[in-house]
């Protein structure tokens, strides 16, 4: 008699298992409940949790991704809602920033200052370090920044250029240094004089004074900073609402399109040296450079080109701007 032929087209080669069950008892289910309890929410380990129920480690690791698997727990991700951390990914990657942080902003740009400059202080108290030397420059949002701050690792504080003396409030900066030397337990090196002064010979003058040349002998030292970005319009940039009409028009005429400090910059993100340089009491630009971590907080309609004007200067490690800004960049 012959064989029976195995390969009978009726007679499947590897037939199907049966698909095991997946309904789990009540018993079962209670225990990968009370387990995930325990991991999640108890902040109990792994081993802790096998001794007390006596099961092995591997059955407790196996009991959570049961618990995940089967929707009893369920993980996700909720950052605080102002900031975006889609757009935060984004531009860091395109821009190769060290870090990115992108609010969403309002309509209002009262609103977004205080919420770049509330973000700002947040950040400050998570990345100083001590024994940090901390810069601070000028800006209305820099200044909301030191208002808000409420913690600072022990740090030295110096202010990173001048103030505007025709402006209503500009002591804001003095401030901002001194409170947040206050807040560390570290020393303030305030500069009490105008960020743009006259001529070169009264600059000079100035940086020789005992206690703005303490200031000024700490810019090579800098561990951190915080920058304001201005563009060149009478909006966005205080240095230029300072600057008579020619001046403006000449400094446009090189191709400047953003500031920082009173340091200017072309569309490329290039410095452009000019007669206002000589006439600034504040940080070098090759100083500013050559500071680990620049952090510029900057944001609002009227920003856009000059935040990217300063992403291309290279000058820049982090930046803290808003979701308009940040759209208006990867676009």
């Amino acid at each position: 008699m012959s064989a029976p032929d195995a390969r009978r087209p009726d007679t499947p080669v590897n037939p199907p298992q049966k698909e095991k069950a997946t309904t789990r008892g009540p018993a079962e289910t209670v225990l990968v409940s009370t387990i995930a309890r325990r991991f999640y929410l108890d902040g109990r380990s792994k081993v802790e949790i096998a001794e007390e129920f006596g099961l092995s480690r591997f059955k407790v690791a196996r009991a959570l991704d049961i618990a995940r698997d089967t929707g009893i727990v369920r993980i996700s991700i909720r950052l605080p809602s102002q900031i975006d951390a889609d757009l935060s990914d984004r531009l860091r990657a395109a821009h190769g920033l060290d870090r990115a942080i992108v609010v969403t902003g309002f309509e209002d740009p009262v609103q977004t200052r205080q919420q770049l400059g509330a973000t700002a202080a947040d950040l400050l108290g998570e990345i100083v370090e001590d024994g940090d030397v901390l810069g601070l420059a000028w800006g209305r949002t820099i200044n909301i920044m030191g208002a808000e701050l409420t913690r600072l690792a022990r740090c030295t504080t110096v202010q990173l250029g001048g103030v505007f003396s025709h402006r209503t409030g500009d002591e804001g900066s003095v401030e901002t240094v001194r409170r947040a030397a206050q807040l560390s337990g570290g020393t303030a090196y305030p500069i009490y004089a105008p960020l743009i002064v006259p001529d070169a010979t009264t600059a000079r003058a100035l940086r020789e004074d005992p206690g703005i040349a303490s200031a000024f002998a700490h810019f090579d030292r800098l561990t951190k900073a915080v920058v304001a970005i201005g563009g060149w319009d009478e909006r966005s940039s205080t240095v230029y609402q300072s600057l008579d009409p020619e001046a403006r028009e000449e400094y446009r005429d090189l191709g400047v399109r953003a500031e920082v400090s009173g340091q200017l910059f072309d569309v490329e993100g290039r410095w452009v040296r000019t007669p206002l340089t000589d006439r600034l009491i504040g940080v070098g630009v090759e100083q500013l450079r050559a500071v680990p971590e620049v952090i510029a907080v900057a944001g609002g309609p009227d920003k856009a080109e000059a935040v990217g004007v300063m992403l291309r200067s290279g000058l820049v490690s982090t930046v803290v701007t808003d979701a308009e800004t940040a759209r208006s960049l990867l676009a």
